[in-house]
């Protein structure tokens, strides 16, 4: 980084780090080697989680387990619509429906998405698992914000099969 204006470069990488809760940053641009490094009050040790893929689980047969389970808000809560099918979350972390804070989501609301297309990332463990649809499927709702904690089997989206 060139010396006139490296501090707010910095501070914005640190913000970053701060922001999607990240220990290492890491960046090489040529001619520049960034490492930046945060240290944290001990914490306890992370619970290791098993990473199977993204269940579907289907909307009118989910009956009363589709009701009242841990969910990001009241639409989740309510189950998907009729005919529809929830996208579950394989594990627990931090669901992110970009990948980064500056880029687009991987999908939106009404949009057409084919089999192996990716959904979204739950970060667990410092790793960016990504979610990717099991079939072609559009988009009905997203049941969860960016950035939030996501239990496994949660709802993340609900879709309507193609």
């Amino acid at each position: 980084m060139a010396k006139d204006g490296a501090l707010p470069k910095l501070k914005g990488l640190y913000d970053f780090m701060v922001e999607h809760n990240l220990e290492t940053l890491e960046l090489d641009d040529p001619g520049t080697h960034v490492r930046l490094v945060r240290r944290r009050a001990a914490s306890p040790a992370p619970i290791p989680v098993p990473v199977p893929m993204a269940g579907i689980a289907p909307g009118p047969s989910a009956g009363a387990a589709g009701h009242g389970g841990p969910s990001g808000n009241a639409l989740a809560a309510m189950g998907p619509p009729p005919g529809a099918a929830a996208v579950k979350a394989s594990m627990m972390g931090i669901f992110y429906r970009a990948a980064s804070p500056s880029s687009p989501p991987f999908v939106k609301d009404g949009e057409k998405v084919s089999a192996g297309q990716v959904l979204c990332m739950i970060e667990a463990m410092k790793v960016f698992n990504e979610i990717k649809a099991d079939f072609p499927c559009v988009i009905l709702k997203a049941c969860l914000e960016n950035g939030k904690p996501v239990k496994s089997g949660q709802d993340l989206f609900f879709v309507q099969r193609l």
